[in-house]
């Protein structure tokens, strides 16, 4: 699963420098759900200088933000008096709200969140229902200076093999503790399968099992397989592909989830079966039976896709399967993505890009893949998405206490819910895909 901003010095925004990594995760204290209070003037600029300092300020385009927001808040029901059905936004500076998204959009408005300046009882049904009519909030004829204020992607967020390595780490280097304290103890981060609908966070790590045992039996993974896995996580299908009687080499560019995951091999007695090597997916060596990769592709960008997937077809042995999940969304709004700067690529996912279904199909074949099997399950994304979330916001203290600050929290409040509700509006999907050499099974 997107970007924390980096100091002039590279750290992660909101990450200080006393902020440890324990290598043996241990459950968080719970506590209730209390959304940190943020005031703009307590926000440590040189961490969040964004979200600390107002955009400059302009006037006519505040007062047009301003006449467009509100009058989408006011058709959508989210500025309903209280008491009234449906989820509500609260604006707290509308100044401040109208002026970020007058000057960078929905960027603005996730700073503006971030910020303290707007709040929402119910944050995920407000985004839900935003996502669910994105495409009405602003006239047809105003999209079209789209580019007055939506950025361009910045060159240096670009996946290159350096850059690749620096956006893994400004993500998932963040902290072990952290992830530990909002994830199953399977500690998967991508959407579990559940048995069914809705759920509790006690089903969370039978639905990651049998998620990964389904991506394990569409590559036919068994005794003696010799499974590729790009992009390692925190080891979990490993482990399972090992148990199994697989021989695993499985690649990532995170020092911290290499570390973590190395251990938990060690402890389940399979480093023979197991190889976790840092080695960018570019650089993948020998043939191998099968090849699985987890929302990996959404972190590659689009720019770089074609290297993907001759990457997969390159170290795949003759007659061998590979088997993907992958967030996908609809063409059109992936090419109008890919065009911009967002605020999951600034605060979240650096250099990501979530591709459609159409851009997998035509990359893979170009590469001499077809797709054999292709199942949707976006509305257990959502699911999964939200135990997060409750789990997030039930360990506060835990959170607080490995120094991460207000803001990061609402960052990431914000991100979990956001995600959410792109899958609860079905803007989003996630996929599990079948490829083998042209079409046979």
């Amino acid at each position: 699963m997107t970007q924390p901003a980096t100091t002039s010095h590279g750290r992660a925004a909101g990450i200080p420098p006393q902020a440890k990594t324990r290598r043996n995760p241990r459950p968080p204290h719970r506590t209730g759900p209390v959304v940190p209070a943020v005031r703009r003037a307590d926000i440590d600029a040189a961490r969040w200088p964004d979200v600390a300092r107002l955009p400059s300020a302009a006037p006519g385009r505040t007062a047009v933000a301003g006449h467009l927001v509100g009058r989408a808040l006011d058709r959508l029901g989210l500025t309903a008096p209280a008491g009234a059905a449906g989820p509500r936004l609260t604006v707290h500076d509308p100044d401040a709200f109208h002026r970020r998204i007058g000057r960078h959009g929905l960027i603005g408005f996730g700073e503006s969140y971030m910020a303290g300046e707007w709040d929402s009882e119910d944050l995920p049904g407000v985004l839900t229902v935003l996502a669910s009519h994105v495409d009405e909030l602003v006239p047809a004829p105003l999209r079209l200076l789209r580019g007055l204020w939506a950025s361009a992607r910045p060159a240096a967020d670009r996946n290159t093999r350096a850059g690749a390595r620096d956006n893994v780490q400004r993500h998932y280097d963040l902290s072990n503790d952290l992830f530990t304290s909002f994830l199953d103890p399977t500690l998967s981060y991508s959407s579990g399968v559940f048995a069914g609908l809705p759920t509790r966070f006690e089903d969370l790590a039978s639905a990651q099992h049998r998620k990964i045992d389904r991506l394990l039996d569409l590559a036919a993974v068994g005794e003696g397989t010799r499974l590729l896995e790009i992009g390692t996580g925190w080891g979990e299908l490993a482990l399972r592909a090992a148990a199994r009687g697989a021989r695993v080499t499985t690649l990532t560019l995170s020092c911290e989830q290499a570390a973590l995951a190395r251990e938990r091999i060690a402890a389940a007695g399979l480093v023979d079966r197991v190889e976790v090597q840092l080695r960018d997916y570019r650089d993948a060596e020998g043939r191998h039976d099968a090849v699985i990769s987890v929302e990996m592709i959404e972190a590659v960008g689009a720019e770089y896709w074609t290297s993907y997937f001759a990457a997969l077809r390159r170290v795949l042995a003759p007659g061998g399967r590979i088997s993907l999940q992958a967030i996908t969304m609809g063409h059109r709004q992936m090419l109008h993505t890919a065009a911009t700067h967002t605020w999951i690529g600034k605060y979240v996912f650096p250099g990501g890009l979530i591709p459609s279904r159409r851009a997998i199909a035509e990359h893979s074949a170009a590469a001499g893949l077809g797709t054999v099997a292709d199942h949707g399950y976006g509305e257990h994304y959502a699911e999964t998405l939200r135990l997060w979330r409750e789990r997030f916001t039930a360990n506060r203290p835990a959170v607080t206490a490995l120094g991460f600050d207000a803001v990061f929290q609402r960052m990431w409040e914000f991100y979990l819910a956001y995600s959410e509700a792109g899958f609860r509006s079905r803007y989003l999907d996630v996929r599990q895909l079948l490829l083998t050499e042209g079409t046979r099974p």
